[in-house]
């Protein structure tokens, strides 16, 4: 189970890196870019508004519909562009790793507005390059602005580039050792509200599972759910999004 960083304060309901489950008051079904309340629950990075909870899709101005948590002028084009797009990069899949980390305890539009500066101070992403990062380069990522800085998840970062070196002598990319784990084909889920959609799977617990064996940090089975979700292994849009239908191809 992900631990709870030292200085987070807030209640663990408001830190999973998932959904919980919590029954609304209202919900929509049709809501507009101007109605909607800003960082409600989202299938990947659970995040609670200030009001409502809005579970049900979202039907933006041009009669887009798209997933509940699809919000404002950063999470529309991360839904729309990456979201549940299946990732064959290693550089990507590590990406993903770093900012997940980062996310711990915090909102996922938090690490998404700090995405660019972690690009500059994780060497692009590289892990190659960020596995040779040297106690200094940590302190100095650590004074960075542009980063979350947090010893524990900037230590976490440049360890586990180090582990997925050590997974690519053993299955010669990253990107193959994490697609055996589905045999190489993306689950469809057949979603029809985000409240449906789980915190955790027996998938998301194996994957974490062997992870934490070959050294990993930071990607406990809430973390892996979202990586899968994230890198297109599990489709978790909702059946009536618009992206559903390309990514599953009808399933």
């Amino acid at each position: 189970m992900l631990q709870r960083p030292q200085d987070d304060t807030r209640h663990p309901q408001h830190q999973s890196h998932t959904p919980q489950v919590i029954p609304s008051q209202e919900r929509a079904t049709r809501v507009t870019a101007a109605t909607v309340p800003v960082l409600i629950y989202h299938p990947r990075h659970g995040e609670r508004g200030d009001s409502d909870e809005v579970t049900t899709p979202r039907v933006d101005d041009n009669e887009i519909t798209r997933c509940a948590w699809a919000t404002g002028e950063w999470l529309v084009p991360y839904h729309d562009d990456e979201w549940g797009t299946p990732v064959h990069d290693d550089r990507r899949h590590y990406e993903f790793l770093v900012l997940e980390a980062a996310q711990a305890g915090l909102s996922w539009l938090t690490v998404l507005k700090r995405r660019e500066g972690y690009r500059k101070a994780f060497a692009g992403f590289d892990p190659e390059a960020v596995a040779r990062f040297s106690a200094k380069r940590i302190e100095a990522i650590l004074a960075d602005p542009g980063v979350i800085r947090n010893r524990q998840k900037i230590e976490s970062a440049v360890g586990n580039a180090r582990a997925l070196l050590d997974v690519r002598d053993e299955f010669s990319t990253f990107d193959a050792y994490l697609w055996h784990f589905v045999d190489g084909r993306p689950v469809h889920n057949g979603w029809r509200s985000t409240d449906e959609i789980p915190a955790t799977t027996p998938l998301s617990v194996a994957v974490s599972k062997d992870l934490k064996q070959r050294g990993f940090r930071f990607v406990g089975p809430t973390v892996c759910y979202s990586h899968l979700q994230a890198a297109g292994l599990v489709n978790d849009h909702l059946v009536s999004c618009f992206r559903w239908g390309p990514l599953s191809g009808g399933a």
